[in-house]
C-alpha cells in the first residue's frame, strides 16, 4: 500500500464548527457580490502594478479636486481602494486555506481510491477462494462503464 500522507478521523461536530465559522465569515463580509464570467471578464484589475498608479491618481484627485467634474464621487473611489486593501490579506488566507483543503482532500481521496484498487486487485486474484466472484464482478462494473476513456494499468491488471 502507498504511503499515507493523511489520517484523520473528523468528527461531525468539528465538520459543523468549520461550517459554522465559514458561515460567520461570510456574514462579516455580507456585502460580498457575486459576479458572472462576464463581469469578471470585463472588469478592469487593480493587480500590483495598477495598485500604485491607483493610489497616486488618487493623491493627485484629492489634492486637485477642481479639475474633476462634479459627477466624480472621489469619496467612493477612495472607499473602493480602502476596501480592495482590506480584502488582500483575506483573500491571501482562504487563497492557501483553500489550496491546503484542496491538497487534503486529492491526497484522502487519492489514497482510499489506491486502497480501493488494492482491494480490487486481491479480491479478484482471490475471490473464487473467499467466495467473492459476484462482488468482485459487481466491483469490475466500474471498469467496463468507462466509455470513450482509456484504462490505466493499474485499473486493469491483477
Amino acid at each position: 500500500m502507498p504511503t499515507n500522507r493523511v489520517s484523520v478521523n473528523l468528527s461531525a461536530v468539528e465538520q459543523q464548527e468549520v461550517m459554522t465559522a465559514i458561515a460567520t465569515i461570510r456574514q462579516k463580509l455580507s456585502f460580498l457580490i457575486p459576479m458572472s464570467p462576464e463581469e469578471r471578464r470585463a472588469t478592469v484589475r487593480l493587480g500590483d502594478r495598477n495598485r500604485a498608479f491607483t493610489r497616486k491618481a488618487l493623491e493627485i484627485a484629492a489634492q486637485n479636486p477642481e479639475f474633476l467634474p462634479r459627477s466624480f464621487d472621489l469619496e467612493e473611489m477612495r472607499h473602493d481602494l480602502e476596501l480592495f486593501e482590506a480584502l488582500q490579506p483575506m483573500l491571501l488566507a482562504l487563497t492557501q486555506l483553500q489550496e491546503l483543503i484542496d491538497d487534503t482532500a486529492v491526497a484522502a481521496g487519492g489514497e482510499a481510491y489506491s486502497a480501493a484498487l488494492e482491494v480490487y486487485r486481491y479480491a479478484k486474484a482471490n475471490g473464487t477462494v473467499a467466495g467473492l466472484d459476484n462482488l468482485v464482478e459487481a466491483m469490475g462494473q466500474r471498469f467496463t462503464q468507462q466509455s470513450g476513456r482509456g484504462r490505466s494499468s493499474s485499473t486493469t491488471s491483477s
